[in-house]
């Protein structure tokens, strides 16, 4: 589908009254990108922090020919969940998984009932894709279908797994036309892609990693699947099918979900030793490469103009880097800001967030508004004319405004929720951010389970973000009114089971206590 020449074809033909407003509309659709890197810090991209030691050219060429977000969060500091809010509009904890991530193993998480940004798009006349890692979980056939067995997290877990038939529930079952990629991490079994719902091999060897960047889980493995090149597969794939679409009448909707930085950390050869820091930042560059290809590969097939390509990722950057590394080396992988991933101190779940689409965005814009993975859903829904019913999207706010104005009148946003890995809470509004734990709710210091550094600590944090970014000085015991307002906007979000305007939904029940939000009844 040449869009930019369509348009200019539609302008000519509408200007003499040969054309329906109807078919001006469906072809006007502009074709959508969704590029989600994984374990990538807000400061791997050098248009975030100059003088951060990761020139990513590509990256920042995209941000200079649209918009960059400086407050962009995900809904989540983990995979799984904001892959979760990405694909629904839905904050991840109303869903069944509270805490944690799936793994490659796990069923479905997504019921087939809900609406999703592909299931939406493809009503609206889009072909849709979904390319790279999943990691919301399919069902496996069974060999002995009475027994699951383990969780996915050893060799033994997969022996039941039947890999010579089709799986159910699958990325096809959930709206897209074309489903290529694997269900879980790259370092989690089994190591096998899928396409269109069929494993393309069955397993014929069981492979490990334990490099000490380069590791993965001991667990089944494809001949197809060489983890090395996996990302560049990955790529080759989008570009492929890129061009393939380019020809075709009708838009398309590509989510490209890459497994890097991610663990197992692994540049090809042509970038090893590239960055000077350490394999964590040759990945990035790779990265960078692979997206100026894929950014070439649209300008080429014509189709720039009314293309709307968005660059973001699923959480910060992973300790799994080698923070420690990168920093004596003078890169910080999460800018200025405390934490990282799994956390719920903005190093978990502050990211890049770039979005170009010449046909709306004005090149060079920064924009400072609050935004969330989560606002996907109702962005696409603006653009393609769709209403959102009551239970769709009810944690999405849509973006288009600010693709065509830039800076906002009010805030986007009345108040957007965090989520760390042990699924913790957490509420900002402006520049205030209340956490409803005492330490980091993940991996860095103090972490939940260090009963020692927790011991003393404030049960809640409040921090103000304008006047310190890095989350140092909690202002809760100065501030109960702040605390109680955030307080009782987190609450209702969660009671109310949406965020935006619209009728109360339900959260997804779950066997046992939620005991993440027992500060609800706390104080009450």
């Amino acid at each position: 589908m040449k869009n930019s020449l369509l348009l200019a074809g539609l302008g000519s033909a509408c200007a003499l009254g040969s054309c329906s407003v109807e078919t001006t509309q469906q072809q006007q659709k502009p074709n959508i990108i969704y590029v989600l890197a994984d374990d990538m810090g807000y400061g791997d991209v050098s248009a975030n922090q100059a003088n951060g030691k990761i020139k990513t050219t590509h990256l920042d060429q995209l941000a200079a020919e649209g918009v960059r977000f400086t407050d962009a969060h995900t809904s989540s500091s983990v995979c799984t969940p904001t892959r979760y809010g990405i694909i629904t509009g839905r904050y991840n904890w109303r869903s069944t998984l509270k805490s944690g991530v799936l793994t490659g193993k796990s069923k479905a998480l997504i019921p087939t009932s809900r609406t999703t940004v592909a299931s939406m798009l493809q009503k609206q006349g889009y072909h849709t894709a979904f390319i790279g890692k999943w990691h919301l979980g399919w069902n496996w056939a069974m060999k002995d279908t009475t027994e699951f067995g383990g969780e996915g997290w050893d060799l033994k877990d997969f022996d039941n797994l039947d890999f010579s038939k089709p799986i159910s529930h699958s990325p096809n079952d959930l709206g897209f036309d074309y489903a290529y990629g694997f269900c879980g991490s790259l370092d989690m079994a089994p190591y096998v892609y899928v396409e269109n719902g069929m494993p393309t091999m069955v397993p014929d060897s069981v492979s490990e990693n334990t490099g000490k960047y380069s590791w993965w889980r001991k667990g089944p493995t494809a001949a197809d699947f060489d983890h090395e090149d996996v990302t560049p597969n990955l790529f080759r794939k989008a570009m492929a099918y890129v061009k393939e679409q380019a020809e075709t009448e009708d838009p398309f909707f590509l989510y490209l979900p890459l497994p890097s930085p991610h663990t197992p950390i692994l540049p090809t050869e042509e970038w090893q030793g590239k960055s000077g820091l350490n394999p964590y930042g040759d990945f990035v560059l790779m990265i960078d490469d692979w997206m100026g290809k894929l950014l070439a590969s649209v300008k080429e097939a014509g189709i720039e103009e009314n293309t709307l390509i968005i660059f973001t990722t699923d959480n910060g950057c992973s300790p799994a880097s080698k923070i420690e590394e990168l920093v004596a080396a003078g890169h910080h992988p999460n800018g200025v800001y405390r934490g990282h991933k799994a956390d719920i101190f903005e190093g978990g779940h502050r990211v890049p967030f770039l979005a170009k689409w010449p046909a709306v965005i004005k090149p060079g814009l920064v924009s400072d508004e609050t935004i969330c993975t989560t606002d996907l859903m109702a962005t696409c829904a603006d653009i393609t004319g769709y209403h959102l019913a009551d239970n769709e999207g009810e944690d999405s706010y849509s973006l288009l405004p600010i693709f065509r104005q830039g800076q906002l009148s009010q805030p986007l946003r009345e108040a957007t929720v965090h989520h760390s890995i042990n699924g913790s809470f957490a509420i900002r509004q402006g520049d205030w951010k209340l956490i409803m734990c005492p330490g980091s709710g993940g991996w860095s210091f103090p972490r939940p389970d260090d009963k020692e550094a927790i011991k003393g600590l404030p049960e809640i944090q409040l921090y103000n973000l304008k006047d310190d970014p890095s989350e140092k000085n909690n202002l809760q015991a100065d501030n109960p009114e702040k605390v109680s307002q955030l307080k009782e906007i987190l609450v209702r979000y969660i009671q109310e089971g949406r965020s935006t305007s619209g009728k109360p939904q339900a959260n997804d029940p779950i066997k046992g206590e939620w005991h993440q939000i027992d500060f609800i009844s706390a104080n009450n």
